[in-house]
């Protein structure tokens, strides 16, 4: 598990704890030879909080987009955007992408989440990839002492 995927479902059981609202969000274990289908799950009996979400992070100096070729996988079940959009779509979860942005030494990391319908609008148009300055668009993960941490907008978020 990555440290974005770690934080994620960190933030995530910290908010059901905290608000006491019954959800749990978890990661598959993944083993070696077999592909898993979202890095993040998070189950919950409100239909808010039953997600599905595939976690990117990208070093802002190196690329200028999030690009559907370099930073997602093919595989001979089908590129990932298409295998996740067909997940989501036949477990009734609803999807975000959740994109870190490392900004470099000295600038704090932001992460934004990006409903799953625009990923899925953008691949199946033919477009390359989201270009980094289009994440301001989206709703940020809010970070706290260092932390990312969905108290402050993840209803605005999620619905």
């Amino acid at each position: 598990m990555t440290d974005f995927e770690r934080a994620l479902v960190n933030s995530f059981n910290q908010f059901f704890e905290d608000e006491e609202i019954e959800g749990i969000a978890h990661r598959k274990k993944q083993h070696r030879f077999s592909s898993q289908l979202c890095d993040v799950l998070v189950d919950s009996p409100h239909e808010t909080f039953y997600l599905a979400i595939e976690n990117k992070s990208v070093k802002v100096s190196s690329t200028n987009k999030l690009y559907f070729s370099q930073h997602f996988s093919q595989s001979e079940g089908g590129h990932q955007v298409e295998r996740i959009t067909d997940f989501v779509n036949r477990s009734g979860r609803k999807g975000y992408l959740a994109v870190e942005l490392k900004r470099g030494r000295g600038r704090p990391r932001k992460a934004y989440m990006v409903p799953w319908e625009e990923v899925w609008r953008r691949f199946s148009n033919g477009e390359k990839g989201i270009h980094i300055d289009e994440f301001n668009g989206f709703p940020e993960v809010s970070r706290i002492s260092g932390e990312y941490n969905f108290s402050e907008n993840i209803v605005e978020m999620f619905t």
